[in-house]
Formats: C-alpha cells, sequence, structure tokens
C-alpha cells in the first residue's frame, strides 16, 4: 500500500493527465511499447508537466516520503524519483539515494532519466561507484553506470581504460546494456577518435555492438565525412 505521500503525489499526476490519454488507449499502448512497461502503469503526464513539477517538489518532506515508498507503481512515479535524484546537489545524498534505487529500475526511460549534472565536478569520488554498479549484474545498474562513462568521463576525465571497461559488456544477454555501450562507443569515436579507432580497427566488440556503435557514430555530425567513409568499410558482416 502507497503511503501517504505517494498517494497525495499519485492524485496530483492524475490531474496532470493529459486529455489525449484518457481519449486515445491507442496513445497510452504506443508509448508503453516504446518505453517497455505495461500500458496500465502509464499516466499520461507530458515530460515538461513532470519535471516542472518535480523541480516544486524537490527538497519538500513530501518529496523525502514519497521517495522511500518502493517500488512505484506508475511510470511517471519512477520518472519523478529519477528526476528528484537528479536534481540534488549533494553528491553524497545522490549516490546513497542510487544505491537504493536503481534496483528498482526496470526500464530505459527511467535509467535515462536521472542525469546528474553534479557528477561532472566529482569524476575521481564516482568512479569506485560507477565499477561497483558495473558488477551488479542488474540491466539499469550497468546501463546507468555505462551512461555515466559516456556523460563525464569523455573529456577531461578520459581514461583509455574505460573502453575496456565498457567493451567488457559488448556481448551483454541484455539489448538494453548492449545498446548502451553501442551509444557509449558512437560518442567516443566523436570525442577520442584516436583512442577509439585501434580497438574498432581490432573487431574487440561483440559483432553487433560493433555494428550499432558503427551506425549510431555514422548518423552524428561530429564524425567528419572522412571517419564516416571509414567506418563504413570496417562494418562486420553477418555471418
Amino acid at each position: 500500500m502507497a503511503n501517504k505521500a505517494s498517494e497525495d503525489i499519485r492524485t496530483h499526476l492524475f490531474e496532470l493527465q493529459d486529455e489525449i490519454y484518457r481519449l486515445r488507449a491507442d496513445y497510452r499502448t504506443f508509448q508503453a511499447r516504446v518505453i517497455v512497461v505495461p500500458a496500465e502503469s502509464i499516466i499520461g503526464v507530458r515530460t515538461p508537466l513532470l519535471r516542472k513539477y518535480a523541480k516544486e517538489l524537490f527538497g519538500t518532506e513530501l518529496s523525502f516520503e514519497f521517495m522511500k515508498d518502493l517500488p512505484h507503481q506508475y511510470h511517471e512515479e519512477k520518472q519523478l524519483h529519477s528526476f528528484f535524484i537528479g536534481q540534488s546537489k549533494d553528491f553524497d545524498w545522490m549516490i546513497g539515494q542510487l544505491d537504493i534505487y536503481l534496483p528498482y529500475i526496470d526500464n530505459w526511460a527511467t535509467c535515462d532519466s536521472i542525469c546528474p549534472k553534479i557528477f561532472k565536478k566529482h569524476t575521481a569520488d564516482l568512479m569506485p561507484h560507477i565499477e561497483r554498479w558495473m558488477a551488479t549484474g542488474h540491466t539499469y545498474s550497468i546501463r546507468f553506470a555505462i551512461e555515466c562513462l559516456m556523460s563525464f568521463y569523455l573529456d577531461d576525465a578520459f581514461d583509455p581504460k574505460q573502453l575496456q571497461m565498457v567493451a567488457a559488456f559488448s556481448a551483454s544477454d541484455e539489448y538494453y546494456v548492449r545498446m548502451m555501450v553501442a551509444w557509449y562507443f558512437a560518442t567516443a569515436m566523436a570525442k577520442q577518435w584516436n583512442s577509439v579507432r585501434p580497438m574498432m580497427d581490432e573487431g574487440l566488440l561483440a559483432d553487433w555492438t560493433h555494428n550499432k556503435a558503427i551506425q549510431k557514430a555514422i548518423e552524428s555530425y561530429r564524425i567528419s565525412p572522412e571517419q564516416k567513409e571509414y567506418l563504413r568499410h570496417i562494418k562486420k558482416k553477418k555471418r
């Protein structure tokens, strides 16, 4: 049973529900297929409204009580929780909250919505936690860890060893882990081409992930025409 904070927040989320979700069941079904969650778990609140509500509510006693009430029933509740964590400016608090919340995440959208901007200022302190999340075996903890490496470690905090850390998951049985690996390497090619190219030359990634990373890189405006042409020539053929 939801606690009082969750009940109050849920009531308000239904008040924010977009009319199209009330009028068209197919719209909810479509969204559910994209996110890969049950259609009945979607209330139908537009993301800008949800972010605005999260900004208004975060830091209140209501928000903290809501965050204790796990697991959440509705997708928007999960999103709201992610937005709360991402807004914090307290690194240690955020890590503690992530350790509690990550095991409950069950879809890519909720995972990718956290994105704590303050991590960029704490890359040294964050790395042990990234390594720990990678070792959990939990799909979305691993995906989140790789997303952190992609978002905060491909510029000044880059170390070539990080490429090997991510490549270790290129043959994962989990689609949403492999996709994040491909996304990471596509971004790494744009930012650290000279470090990534030898790995791509040697074909060190699993075939599907190798080709998906190339596809994403070719779609990127940050990759030069010459680099794109080169990447087309090293795609792995289907066996």
